[in-house]
């Protein structure tokens, strides 16, 4: 193998799989240590799996991490769209007749745009607030990469009136650390739908970035309530949401 020409050996190296690259054939000899750690070999497979976006990235770290992220992107919200009922969403608070799930469009409602998303979470006459907490390393972003690296961190929401009722809608998101203090927050305003609205859904988002080492926890709160304190459910409703880190 050490007669082969570098470009040939990258090319065999890109075939394997990429922890296999970190953990093993690493600590084979120097050859190989530098070329996991050079930005061909990961450059490569990003070309080979059609992982596209870090072009402008020119250092081995970054080609590195993009790929990593990549691979690994996908929703830490569990339960997002209410199939679960509120299974994974804790520190609950049911004003009014509390929290509900129905199935889209609902009564006075709009499908949503993503044919994928079939229920929604729907609240009451007094506040209803639900929360989740990610454990970032739980979902395999290790410290080093959080610290270092910091990746992007990005937050999105749905949510939607009903056409014969106002409402009112919020979204509160913290990175937290170990010791779960407040790292770096993002609240929205309070959303006032009014009664005459269309009950067309609505995407609420925010980026995470340069938010400094120490991030391990992803804090997500979302809830409102009607504007009109009729009994039922007739305040606003929620789905879709996500968190996810990116390159």
């Amino acid at each position: 193998m050490e007669s082969l020409p570098e470009a040939v050996l990258i090319r065999i190296l890109a075939s394997i799989p990429a922890v296999d690259l970190v953990l093993v054939c690493r600590l084979v000899c120097c050859q190989w240590k530098n070329l996991v750690d050079g930005a061909a070999l990961w450059i490569l497979k990003c070309q080979q799996e059609g992982l596209t976006g870090a072009e402008s990235e020119e250092d081995a770290e970054n080609w590195q991490n993009f790929y990593f992220l990549s691979k690994k992107r996908k929703n830490l919200v569990k339960n997002p769209c209410g199939e679960e009922d509120l299974e994974h969403w804790g520190e609950v608070e049911n004003g009014g007749d509390g929290w509900k799930i129905e199935e889209l469009p609902g009564d006075f409602g709009k499908e949503f745009p993503s044919e994928e998303v079939h229920k929604y979470f729907v609240t009451s006459y007094e506040w209803c607030r639900k929360t989740q907490v990610i454990d970032l390393r739980a979902e395999g972003y290790w410290e080093e990469l959080m610290d270092t690296t910091q990746p992007k961190i990005v937050v999105r929401d749905w949510y939607a009136g009903r056409r014969d009722a106002g409402c009112l809608y919020e979204l509160c998101v913290k990175l937290l650390s170990e010791n779960e203090d407040v790292l770096a927050e993002y609240k929205s305003e309070t959303v006032t739908i009014p009664e005459d609205n269309d009950g067309s859904w609505t995407e609420i988002s925010h980026t995470f970035s340069n938010y400094g080492p120490g991030v391990r926890f992803v804090h997500f709160e979302h809830g409102g309530q009607d504007t009109l304190f009729w009994k039922g459910w007739y305040g606003v409703r929620v789905t879709g949401s996500s968190v996810t880190v990116e390159p």
